[in-house]
Order: structure tokens, then C-alpha cells, then sequence
């Protein structure tokens, strides 16, 4: 019993190699599936991605059903997650190459409709984006993008923009300074006309 729990049943070396063969495999399968299916999974998607973990879980472990082996192809994971992220953050290149570029969905108001059937995306998904972030509908939308995580990207018109914490601050700013000038001039207004008032006097 202990040795069928913890000696694994194929060497660490083929463990290995099968676990990182797999991670690069299920990665270029998902990046060449479309940026949409990073950020939003529908039912559809869910089902997708469980099968997935089931169909590529004999590649990963071979004839192996060990603690020792299932430990290790985790630890392999996790590590050649890691080195991934790294390399992604230290070279540009590695990121345009597995992240990619932001994808243009919605030009002036109107929709790259070529970009939005390759990239899966809908309209209403679009639609309810540019309304999130402010606008009426996407004639409001100076660009739509797709970023390379699945993230839509909204940029609103000038005319439909709306105003930034930073720009209420300064808005509220100068009205303080407009008022108090406003009262300094009343101010001087009424002493002016209480001494004309006793010199009348």
C-alpha cells in the first residue's frame, strides 16, 4: 500500500517533461481561441474548460496515480507558471509574443465587424461595456479595444467623457476661490457704503 501511494510509477524526468509539454499545449490551445474566452466563460466556455482538465489529465500523469507523482506534476506546474510570468515581465518580446496586442473592436462609433466575428465577441457585449463606462451607445465610443487579458476597453468621445475625480477637485477648487472672492467684494461693498453713510451724516 505505502509503495503504490508514494513511489511513483514513472520517472520524475517524463513527469515532468509531460506536465510542461501540456501547460505550453493547453496555453497556445487557449491564446489561439480567442481573447474573449480569457475574461468571460458562458456555460458553453465552463463545460469547455472542465473537459479539458479531464482529456489532457492522462497526458499529464501517465500511468502514474502516485502522491508523490500527482506532488511533483503540481510543483512542476506551478513552476513553469512562474517562469512563464517572468519571462512575460522582463522582455517585451515575450509579452507581444504570448499576450499578444489590444484588438480594435468599435472605430468612431462604428464596429470592425471582421475584428468582432474573429474575436467571438457580440454587440451587446459591447454595448453594455460602453454604457457602463458612461455613454448612450457606442456612436459615443471614440474606440472599443480588446485587451490581450479579455478586458474591453472603452474611450469615449471628448463631448461624452466624463469628468475624473481629479477634475471635480479642481472644479470644486475654483468655485471655493470664486465665492470667496465674491464675498470679499460684498464685503467691501457694504464697508463702502456704511462710511459714505456717516461722512453723509
Amino acid at each position: 500500500m505505502w509503495h503504490d501511494m508514494f513511489v511513483p510509477d514513472i520517472p520524475t524526468a517524463e513527469k515532468t517533461v509531460r506536465t510542461v509539454l501540456v501547460y505550453l499545449a493547453l496555453y497556445l490551445i487557449l491564446r489561439l481561441g480567442g481573447k474573449r474566452d480569457l475574461a468571460q466563460l458562458n456555460t458553453m466556455d465552463l463545460v469547455v474548460v472542465l473537459l479539458l482538465s479531464n482529456v489532457v489529465q492522462n497526458a499529464v500523469i501517465g500511468q502514474d496515480f502516485s502522491v508523490t507523482g500527482g506532488v511533483v506534476g503540481a510543483v512542476v506546474l506551478m513552476a513553469a507558471d512562474w517562469a512563464m510570468v517572468r519571462l512575460r515581465t522582463r522582455w517585451w518580446w515575450a509579452w507581444r509574443l504570448f499576450e499578444g496586442r489590444a484588438s480594435v473592436l468599435v472605430r468612431d462609433g462604428r464596429y470592425d465587424r471582421r475584428t468582432m466575428w474573429r474575436l467571438g465577441v457580440r454587440k451587446a457585449d459591447v454595448e453594455q461595456v460602453v454604457r457602463r463606462d458612461g455613454g448612450s451607445g457606442v456612436g459615443d465610443a471614440e474606440r472599443v479595444m480588446l485587451e490581450p487579458d479579455g478586458t474591453l476597453l472603452v474611450e469615449l468621445r471628448q463631448g461624452k467623457r466624463a469628468a475624473t475625480a481629479g477634475q471635480v477637485r479642481a472644479l470644486e477648487q475654483r468655485l471655493v476661490r470664486i465665492e470667496n472672492l465674491l464675498s470679499e467684494q460684498s464685503g467691501n461693498g457694504q464697508g463702502d457704503g456704511g462710511g459714505q453713510a456717516g461722512r453723509n451724516g
